[in-house]
């Protein structure tokens, strides 16, 4: 027996719903009509407070003049193909969304789907300043591709896992290998060839990286006055080293934000 229309809109439905992607249908007025629960679960905010403003006021200021030019175009009938920006969660956290976005002008719709790379570019960063430290660094095995362009979600919440260690025991403690493993539970075999294997990056680049970043954040506080604080709070043991290094990954110089 066939189905019905009303079974086939509740099974577009119950599929809307349930995928992980983020889905949105958004009139040409500028304004989500309506979302997926991802789009909610990824941003921070309710259904209500997506749609109840433009949509321009999600998305993180230096792309907005770049994402109105393209808005433009899905105005002019011109489909939206692997499309990059970043929103802003309620939490403050910048997400990094790639669109598929396809037009419908008889009905003024734009029905798009975005999945989240944040994580995806967040390791391209990490690659860059990885390449920088190797210039520094007296490790000489290679850095490598990893697969984190398609990376798992469990990779993911290993990371995340791993990252809250090292910003725990940072400026406490040495934070090494034989550290992290006893803490993650595995060998410390499993540990450098988890590291890699996902983020293509050796493990004592990967605590480098996170422990810079650690400094970038702690300038931002105002509650450190000199670059030897700075660096012992980052854990790293010589200020020259990490002033040097600081400005080379970043282009600051800390003295001048402190």
């Amino acid at each position: 027996m066939p189905h019905s229309n009303s079974n086939v809109r509740f099974d577009l439905e119950h599929f809307f719903e349930l995928l992980p992607d983020l889905m949105c249908i958004a009139g040409f007025d500028g304004y989500f009509k309506k979302i997926n629960p991802a789009v909610s679960k990824t941003l921070g905010y309710t259904e209500a407070e997506l749609l109840s403003k433009p949509i321009c006021n999600f998305i993180y200021h230096e792309d907005q003049p770049m994402t109105a030019r393209h808005r433009d175009l899905l105005l002019e009938n011109i489909p939206l193909l692997n499309f990059e920006n970043r929103y802003v969660a309620k939490s403050g956290e910048i997400v990094w969304l790639v669109w598929t976005s396809m037009p419908v002008q008889n009905q003024q719709l734009v029905f798009a789907v975005a999945k989240n790379i944040t994580y995806r570019k967040k390791l391209e960063e990490y690659h860059r300043i990885a390449q920088i430290i190797g210039s520094h660094a007296s490790e000489k095995e290679p850095d490598t591709v990893g697969n984190y362009k398609n990376l798992s979600a469990a990779d993911q919440s290993w990371l995340d896992d791993l990252e809250k260690l090292i910003r725990k025991y940072t400026g406490k403690a040495d934070v090494n290998i034989k550290t992290l493993s006893y803490d993650m539970a595995i060998s410390e075999r499993q540990l450098y060839r988890r590291i890699k294997t996902i983020t293509g990056i050796t493990p004592n680049k990967y605590i480098r990286i996170i422990r810079l970043q650690l400094a970038h954040e702690a300038i931002k506080t105002g509650k450190y006055r000199t670059v030897s604080e700075i660096s012992h709070a980052a854990g790293f043991g010589t200020p020259a080293y990490f002033n040097k290094l600081f400005k080379e990954v970043y282009n600051l110089n800390v003295g001048e934000l402190l």
